[in-house]
This record gives structure tokens, sequence and C-alpha cells, in this order.
């Protein structure tokens, strides 16, 4: 039986009534558009271990698909595009699509002001905590890091949920499309002090400019960051476009079927312009380009056109399961992988000298896949006992 998207919901808007920061329990009859929750949780599964055990494969196969794979699971080093490159860009994307749920509520409760209040409270609280994952105090005052991926999505979040509650539709396109090409303009034909315009080269671009000399404290590629200070206007975009998507899925007036046709199509130009685009304008992730931005929402939407289809149209549910613990609890899943060193652990159930007795050039495969299961079974474990943090 499917979920309908008018009805459907997110992990904050099951927490819209906990207190900040805190533990709660969603309520039971609280429905949810599931195959959101199961595309977050896996575009987290590669971050939590997927790729050590594609490397684990790696190491007894050189089969061209594990090959294969095994690069995609590399970042490019900087023009172009692999699957690692999209598992950032995508979290920012499903972001926006689920503000559209949680927000939309708020704003029917609560009013604009109490929507503002939230949206700001929960960016500061995501933005402390992408300043813990690196280190937090405890690091020396220079390598505090201002911007990382945590930051990213709490000022993307910020911005596009107040672009989400001041504009309507319209108004949210014309923010989405201006800030595209503001990018490309400034990055095109402002020339860098010292250089010239149009320049895309690492660390003669300017947006690498603005991080060395306006971005203080530890930047993450020496004197720039791939999380900068000018990269964050088209990630703004990024998750609008994913506002976007969400006003679309969650009009109840149209079937599933209609809804996937339009992510499909959406995704396949969106792709297509932005590879279009890297003609002139390159894709590259490290600064966001405008390019980059809609390749990877493209790519974005097709995949949550397939998960749309097969959970909510289809109904087949139950292989998503494991994807939906992990997708209900990302910020606790990556937290939990930051703190806790996950590898270690599993080696001492099933590595050393006995695994490899037992398990022989398979030992890092049955190991890497021990260290999943036990990411799932905390994520699960989570999920039955109905505990969510909320961000």
């Amino acid at each position: 039986m499917s979920t309908s998207p008018s009805q459907g919901a997110t992990p904050e808007t099951l927490a819209s009534k906990a207190p900040a920061g805190g533990l709660q329990q969603p309520a039971a009859k609280a429905s949810r558009l599931m195959s959101l929750d199961a595309l977050r949780g896996f575009d987290m599964f590669w971050i939590v271990g997927a790729d050590a055990l594609v490397e684990a494969l790696r190491k007894v196969s050189d089969a061209g698909l594990v090959r294969g794979l095994s690069t995609q699971l590399d970042h490019v080093g900087w023009h172009g595009f692999h699957f690692e490159d999209l598992i950032f860009p995508m979290f920012v994307f499903m972001v926006g699509v689920s503000l559209v749920f949680s927000l939309s509520r708020a704003l029917e409760q609560g009013g604009r002001r109490a929507a503002v209040w939230r949206i700001a409270r929960r960016a500061v609280l995501l933005y402390l905590l992408g300043v813990f994952y690196y280190g937090g105090f405890a690091t020396p005052f220079e390598q505090i890091r201002l911007l990382g991926v945590l930051q990213r999505i709490a000022l993307a979040y910020l911005f596009a949920g107040l672009i989400f509650c001041y504009f309507g539709t319209r108004g949210r396109i014309f923010w989405c499309v201006g800030l595209l090409l503001g990018y490309w303009l400034v990055m095109t034909f402002v020339p860098v002090p010292g250089g010239t315009a149009g320049n895309f080269a690492e660390g003669q671009n300017l947006a690498n400019w603005v991080d060395k000399h306006y971005l203080p404290l530890r930047k993450w590629d020496g004197d720039h960051d791939p999380e900068g200070l000018l990269s964050t206007l088209p990630a703004i975009a990024n998750c609008l476009i994913g506002v976007l998507a969400g006003l679309w899925l969650r009009d109840s007036s149209r079937s599933d079927r209609t809804k996937v046709g339009y992510l499909i199509g959406a995704g396949v130009v969106m792709a297509g312009l932005g590879w279009l685009w890297d003609l002139q304008f390159p894709v590259i992730k490290k600064i966001w380009t405008s390019s980059f931005v809609l390749v990877a929402c493209g790519y974005s939407c097709l995949l949550l056109a397939v998960f749309h289809q097969v959970i909510e149209g289809w109904g087949w549910r139950r292989w998503a399961m494991p994807f939906v613990w992990i997708g209900m609890n990302p910020i606790t899943i990556y937290l939990l992988c930051n703190l806790v060193d996950i590898g270690p652990i599993a080696r001492r159930f099933v590595g050393g000298d006995l695994g490899r007795l037992c398990f022989g050039a398979y030992s890092d495969l049955v190991v890497a896949v021990v260290g999943l299961g036990i990411v799932f079974g905390i994520a699960g474990f989570l999920y039955r006992r109905k505990i969510f943090l909320r961000v």
C-alpha cells in the first residue's frame, strides 16, 4: 500500500514538537514519504561503509565491474563526475525535498514567524554540529574548520528555507536560476586579482581566491576549501531544486505515475543541460560550478523517480527498510561514524589471524561486511525504539 505524498513527512516533521537538539519519539500514526527516507539512507550507505566494502572486494577480484565501481567511488581530481561526486549534492537536494513537507506543516500550524524561527534554530544547530564533526574546539584554534559538509547543508537549508517561506513557486524558480546564472557570470567574467577572468583551474579561479583571502582558519585544500564561501551560492540553488521536486511530490492532485514521469523528464533535461554547459563552465565539484549542480540534481531526480516508483507506486517496500533505518537518522549515523571507528570493532569479531585462517583472501571483505552490519544494526535498533535525533 503506497503512502500519499500529500500526507508525507520527514524526520524533521515528526520532530516538530521535540525539544531543540533532543531525542524524541514520533507519533505512531504519522505517515511518511518512505521513498525519500530510503533514498536518503541509500545515499548515506555509501558514506558509512559501502566504499570500504568495494575496496575489500577489489582485493579479491579484478573483474571489470568491480574495477569500474571502485573507480566510481573515488572523487574526480578536478574536472568531471563520478558517482562519489553525487553523494553530497544529492543529500543537499533531499534536504530541499524534505523541507517542503516539514515547513509546509510548520507554516500551517504556527505561521511564518514560527517557521522562520524553526529554520534559524535548526541551521545554527546543524552548523555547530559541523564544527564539532571536524574536531570542535579540541583542535588548535587555527585548525577549526568554519565551512564543511554539515555547515554547507546548514547554510543551504537556511537560505532555501527562507526563500520557501517568503516566495511562491515563481520566486523560488527565479532565485534558483538567478543563483546559478549569477555564479556563472561572476566566475566567468570577474577577473581574479593578478590573474584573468574565466580561469577555472584549481587555485586560479575566483572561488579559490575568495577562500584564500577571506575564509579564516582551516581550509580543507590548503588555501581554499571545496565547501568555500563563494561556492555556497550554487549549493543554495542545489537545495532549491530539491524544493521544487518536493513541491511536485507533495501535489496530491497528481498520480504517482505522473510525478515519476515529470521527475524523469526534469532529471534528463537538467543532466543534459549540465553536460552541455560543461563545454564552457566545466563540471567541477570542488567549486560547485552551476553545470555541476545541474548534473548532480539531474541524477538525483532520476534516482528519486526510481525510488518513488518502486516504493510508492508499486508498493515494494520491504527491501528498502535497512535504507529507511539509516535515512530516518542520517545525522546520528554520520556523527557516529565520525566519533567511532567501526572498522576496528568489526575486526575484533572477524579479523586478525583467526579471520585470515577462516576466510583467507576474503578476510578484509568479511570485516567490511560485518562493519556495515554493525551500522545497520545500530540504525535498526534506533528505528525500532523510535529514537530520532532532531536537528
